[in-house]
């Protein structure tokens, strides 16, 4: 799986018409190709010399959990052997009064993660390795493939600091909302960061509207050092500073993630201190339970 660029790259180097970087991706993003074999307009011996060298569906679905009604969980497995997870998440009748047709997908960009939240159980057995922009674009038509569902929205927020595997992220987001790839619209994107400062920057360069959401749960330094490790290397004065330059380039409003823990982060001062730190940045704030 290729961006247009990349894959008139291909076509050039191999004295291919330009024109067919256009079936190409046709045949990919649109008519959802399993194989090189089906691009039947392709000539055979570019047939074959792109199977080599491109896996065109590069994890499979091998478990769901849930069900039409509910979150469903799909475990995907990678060439090497490896894991990842996404969740498909139908819209809430409670939110639109009736049932609706709309679903979000929390897909992954990492195997493992490096950071080591508290809370979150993706890091535990450490990072292992990114996603290659095709996995993570792959995720997508597998969950479409196996639900028989559209994704309305998408959030990076499953395995992996999205922000730590850029270059890929980047990739992905351009086969997600070009018109050549999934067109999914850029302001129903959402990554979600541990808060990587310098990445949050680089983010707000990219030309799609996408949006952010960034990681709290602490709105100080003593509080987050202690849930969010990355806090020491990016304390919270940096972060925010990231997150006003993300506000002169992007029109899109920012969501503080806030885990609420007895205890640790959820007493009043906490509290106003949070309200002080959303309203700097004109952000909304999501409060999330603790789940234990």
């Amino acid at each position: 799986m290729l961006t247009q660029s990349q894959i008139s790259e291909h076509l050039v180097e191999h004295g291919q018409p330009s024109y067919r970087a256009t079936q190409i991706l046709d045949w990919i993003f649109k008519k959802r190709a399993k194989s090189w074999d089906k691009m039947t307009n392709l000539p055979e011996s570019l047939r074959v010399d792109l199977a080599e060298q491109y896996p065109l569906r590069p994890l499979i679905h091998t478990l769901t959990k849930g069900s039409e009604d509910t979150t469903r969980k799909y475990l995907m497995e990678l060439a090497d052997g490896r894991y990842v997870e996404t969740v498909l998440i139908p819209a809430s009748p409670a939110l639109y009064g009736e049932r609706s047709d709309r679903h979000t997908l929390c897909v992954s960009s990492q195997v493992g993660c490096a950071y080591g939240c508290k809370f979150c159980a993706s890091g535990l057995d450490g990072f292992t390795r990114n996603l290659s922009a095709a996995e993570i674009v792959s995720q997508i038509i597998l969950a479409e493939e196996m639900s028989g569902e559209k994704v309305n929205n998408l959030v990076f927020m499953g395995m992996g600091e999205p922000l730590a595997n850029f270059k890929n992220l980047c990739l992905a987001i351009e086969m997600i909302t070009s018109d050549w790839g999934l067109n999914i619209g850029a302001r129903r994107i959402t990554v979600s960061t541990s808060g990587l400062v310098p990445q949050i920057k680089k983010l707000a360069e990219l030309p799609q509207q996408i949006r952010l959401a960034i990681s709290l749960h602490g709105p100080d330094d003593e509080t987050r050092d202690k849930i969010m490790p990355v806090n020491r290397k990016f304390p919270v004065s940096e972060l925010f500073e990231a997150l006003r330059f993300w506000n002169l380039k992007k029109n899109q409003k920012i969501t503080l993630e806030y885990i609420l823990i007895d205890g640790i982060n959820a007493g009043p001062e906490h509290a106003a201190l949070l309200a002080k730190r959303a309203a700097s940045i004109n952000a909304k704030v999501n409060l999330i339970p603790y789940n234990t």
